[in-house]
């Protein structure tokens, strides 16, 4: 059997498992099959094997790889994303996970309104406060949502993301989850216009169960399905 069909057979079992225990339909999560530095013909391979969304942290690995996969999956850019790059992406993506700032909106507004598209898109907040990872410190996300609602009509926000830091310590990652889940109902409550909570965007292959247990409807998994990949490799163009 391939290694690919066997890891998505394990990781849809385990999210169902997780999702059963807190009283939770599997139904309600979206696994993305995250596919930096993997090649073009395993994530075909993971289609066939039923991923349905994909996501990339790079816009032009995202615009590379749609040119020959086209739209059997659903692109998601799961990446930070640099305002001279949203060209590369708009008229593929269908969401972006990583809204930070304004000028990203600004860029993004401009570009969707050319080609008359709404653009799905989920705030990337910060929780950890971590140096090394993007996103709005969650105390100034509702201001951001607020914002957006009332000056740019062609992107609507869906949701939020966030990553935890990387530690053995499960308590510290469930508080993280945990306070994006709060942060998410405190947002829901303020029927701002033009904005959801559907969804929550977190967990990767370390801590989706947690992910899960604490609210997530979408994982970002990539080495649990297509093992430890080495991301310094020369990508193949």
């Amino acid at each position: 059997m391939s290694v690919i069909k066997e890891n998505l057979e394990l990781i849809r079992s385990n999210i169902k498992e997780f999702a059963h225990n807190v009283k939770r339909s599997s139904e309600d999560i979206t696994l993305i099959a995250v596919t930096k530095t993997v090649d073009v013909d395993k994530v075909l391979e993971a289609i066939e094997y039923g991923v349905t969304d994909v996501g990339e942290n790079k816009p032009q690995e995202l615009a590379r790889k749609y040119d020959i996969i086209g739209d059997k999956v659903k692109w998601h850019l799961i990446g930070s994303l640099q305002t001279n790059k949203v060209k590369y992406i708009i008229d593929k993506v269908h969401m972006i996970h990583s809204l930070d700032r304004e000028s990203l909106c600004e860029e993004i507004q401009k570009r969707a309104e050319k080609i008359d598209r709404v653009i799905d898109c989920l705030v990337q907040v910060n929780i950890s406060k971590e140096d090394s990872k993007h996103g709005l410190y969650k105390e100034d996300v509702i201001d951001f949502i607020t914002n957006v609602s009332s000056k740019y009509n062609n992107i609507r926000i869906k949701g939020l993301m966030t990553m935890a830091p990387f530690t053995e310590n499960e308590d510290e990652v469930r508080e993280v989850f945990r306070k994006l889940k709060d942060l998410s109902l405190d947002i829901d409550k303020l029927n701002i216009s033009n904005v959801s909570m559907k969804y929550l965007s977190m967990g990767m292959s370390n801590d989706y169960k947690i992910a899960i247990e604490e609210g997530s409807t979408i994982v970002r998994l990539g080495t649990s399905i297509f093992g430890e990949r080495n991301y310094n490799k020369q990508q193949i163009k």
